[in-house]
């Protein structure tokens, strides 16, 4: 009991002395936002790009800002599907200072975990009724809805390595000389597909066969730090529970799906998930939309108790309540979020938790569910973890 004791009373006071530490950097350090990377690409589709990143301060983001010209090669129209630039970046992985991936994911689960953590649609501007003129004035995030012409586009991804500017937990020291960290694009090789293919995880969808052109692309990475960190006797200052805690983003696929049946997607072990982004892609399905394709959402526990269980529309008013609007919708494919922000899915602490999902239809073999998982994980027991489902 007295070691029991003692252990709890250890780890208070170091939760303790992190949050002091975390409070001292905060005040005491400078935010610094720096170009550190910029090329362009003559033929980028399918292009898989590394950058190596800036060994300096206790990083906390990166924005890569992608611009370039998109035309028709012959008689079609190029329309923007519904995920858009979202899906520039077929891959982004993130791989740490000891050579542990932290970020395995898609373009489409980074923008809706950004969007998720302002309540907004990222990168967005309003429209309101105010004479002073606040509205949408500058092409900051732009992309062409119809292209039958050379077009421009303008688009900005955030791929977060803190779970925020306050909470600095996943943040990486990188003020080392032994070591680097990498990103890595990988540029959709389905930039454009063809009339016939499905459009969920393509930027533009041709009208006929042809692909259009995709023309030279500017790269450009911003690497958000915190530097002139705060020292005590000669030492600086960190919150050492904050660096011991990774921050992860990683993306798999569900196949084999059954309907009218319960399918289930485990969580793995040793996270704390704090969301769930889902598409069910049931191509050739000839509504898609909430209600029609899917019956019922459970979270479930391993003695199969529920504790969540909603209809799709309960799922998007929840996802209302987070981003203020709904995920895009395609015909064939529709889109949910689940927040557990307030109370993480602990896989800790409970084990064996698992998303279950039961749907009305599946078009077939190619039928998935694609799956984006925000989650927190000691470092030290990531390497004893089970792997993500499906990977």
């Amino acid at each position: 009991m007295a070691d029991q004791m003692s252990a709890q009373e250890a780890a208070y006071r170091a939760a303790q002395q992190n949050q002091q530490n975390r409070s001292i950097v905060l005040r005491g350090s400078q935010n610094m936002w720096l170009p550190i990377f910029t090329n362009t690409f003559a033929t980028p589709v399918g292009q898989v790009i590394n950058v190596p990143l800036r060994n300096v301060g206790l990083v906390k983001r990166l924005i890569v800002e992608v611009s370039g010209t998109i035309a028709q090669s012959g008689a079609e129209t190029l329309n923007r599907t519904p995920w858009g630039p979202a899906n520039i970046f077929s891959q982004v992985v993130l791989t740490d200072l000891s050579n542990q991936t932290r970020i395995n994911t898609t373009g489409w689960h980074l923008h809706t975990i950004s969007s998720a953590k302002r309540g907004w649609a990222w990168g967005s501007a309003y429209t309101n009724d105010s004479p002073v003129a606040f509205a949408s004035n500058y092409p900051v995030i732009t992309m062409p809805s119809a292209v039958t012409t050379v077009q421009s586009y303008r688009y900005f991804l955030e791929i977060p390595i803190s779970m925020g500017d306050t909470d600095l937990r996943g943040a990486i020291y990188a003020n080392v000389v032994n070591a680097t960290f990498n990103l890595q694009l990988t540029v959709n090789p389905n930039f454009v597909v063809a009339s016939t293919a499905s459009p969920t995880l393509a930027v533009y969808k041709s009208t006929t066969a042809a692909l259009g052109t995709v023309g030279p692309m500017t790269i450009t990475v911003h690497q958000n730090f915190l530097d002139q960190l705060p020292t005590a006797n000669g030492v600086v200052v960190l919150p050492q529970l904050d660096l011991g805690t990774a921050y992860l983003l990683n993306n798999t696929t569900a196949t084999g799906i059954v309907a009218n049946q319960q399918n289930t997607i485990p969580f793995a072990n040793f996270r704390d998930f704090y969301s769930t982004t889902l598409i069910y892609e049931n191509f050739g399905y000839n509504t898609g939309q909430i209600g029609s394709d899917l019956a019922t959402w459970f979270l479930q526990s391993a003695n199969y108790t529920n504790i969540l269980q909603y209809d799709p529309y309960m799922a998007s008013l929840l996802t209302r309540a987070v981003i203020n609007d709904d995920l895009p919708a395609i015909l064939g494919s529709s889109a949910y979020y689940f927040d557990s922000r307030v109370k993480p899915i602990s896989t800790i602490q409970y084990g064996n938790m698992q998303l279950v999902f039961q749907p009305n239809n599946v078009q077939g073999s190619a039928t998935q569910m694609l799956i984006g998982y925000e989650s927190l994980a000691y470092i030290n027991q990531i390497t004893q973890a089970g792997s993500l489902y499906n990977t």
